[in-house]
């Protein structure tokens, strides 16, 4: 009998993991515990989402907060428009991260190496002035959402255990997308151009056409990650797309392994509680949080995921 790969049954192990953790949380008695692990599943997505490009297409981009805080704004303005349904807040968001995405990326790829990195990070902060100036929904104060998006009419997600398993379903499905187009063609020639464009060039595909395609389908993945934390804050801000959270995102991809999707939401997960737990210790956690890190790379070059699967 062929046996399940081994990270088949880590993905499905983690997985099951958050589909338990609202019981665990009732049982304690704490339902801070959904709230952050809500926020630790839209994190989750963005980090799913810049490993596509980064793992797999060579693309350090340095501006992806920008598809967050579009997929944030997505929510607000619909719902100061009457539009509160979950679907086309998602079908909105999507649209705009793309069409973001596939303009800022058909000029970004015509760059390499460090200038790829500077001029995805010019667009994102182009993207946060800009944002900044929209006085009609608070400018840098950002705005307060009235109500949380509906599902067919109905606010299921006003309880935080609904809007939990609300992004657990989208994570899950997205993981499984990328997975598909790893492997897929695609995904191959994708791989074949971060190792070798010219080699790809020469047998006849054109790296920039993937390379492109594969940044605008991470900018519309990232935007999902936007609506569900909009939700999940019941506020929107500029501070969504800050430069400072694209970096926190390629640490967490960093920290998970680099070119493997399911240690981007490990990456996620486990950066995220350690943030949690080392400012409770101290206010100067982010020190201890960066010698943590600094360890990983260290000791472990491909991650948290690479260092278990070497035990194991």
């Amino acid at each position: 009998m062929r046996l399940i790969p081994t990270r088949a049954w880590a993905a499905t192990i983690l997985f099951a993991a958050f589909a338990l953790l609202p019981l665990i949380a009732e049982s304690l008695d704490d339902n801070y515990l959904v709230v952050i692990a809500t926020r630790i599943l839209a994190y989750a997505i963005a980090a799913l989402a810049l490993d596509l490009i980064l793992g797999y297409g060579g693309m350090v981009s340095f501006g992806h907060a920008a598809y967050l805080g579009i997929g944030a704004y997505s929510v607000a303005i619909l719902s100061r428009a009457g539009v509160t349904d979950l679907t086309l807040h998602l079908i909105a968001a999507m649209v705009a991260a793309g069409l973001f995405a596939l303009i800022t990326g058909a000029i970004s790829l015509r760059t390499k190496g460090i200038y790829f990195i500077m001029i995805t990070l010019a667009f994102a902060q182009m993207a946060y002035f800009f944002f900044i100036s929209l006085s009609a929904y608070g400018g840098d104060d950002g705005v307060t959402l009235n109500e949380r998006s509906t599902i067919f009419g109905q606010p299921l997600l006003e309880n935080d255990r609904g809007l939990y398993y609300t992004a657990l379903v989208l994570l899950v499905g997205l993981y499984l997308l990328a997975v598909a187009i790893t492997r897929s063609r695609f995904g191959r020639v994708l791989t074949g151009t971060r190792e070798n464009p010219v080699r790809m060039r020469a047998i006849g595909y054109s790296p920039f056409r993937y390379q492109l395609t594969a940044y605008v389908i991470s900018g519309c993945m990232a935007a999902v990650a936007g609506v569900m934390l909009a939700n999940q804050t019941n506020y929107v801000s500029p501070a969504f797309m800050d430069w400072h959270r694209s970096g926190e995102l390629v640490v967490m991809v960093v920290f998970g392994g680099v070119g493997n999707l399911l240690g981007a939401v490990a990456g996620a997960t486990v950066a995220l509680l350690l943030e949690e737990w080392l400012s409770v210790l101290t206010d100067h956690w982010p020190l201890l949080f960066g010698l943590i890190l600094v360890l990983v790379v260290l000791y472990s070059r491909d991650g948290l995921s690479g260092f278990f699967r070497r035990r194991l």
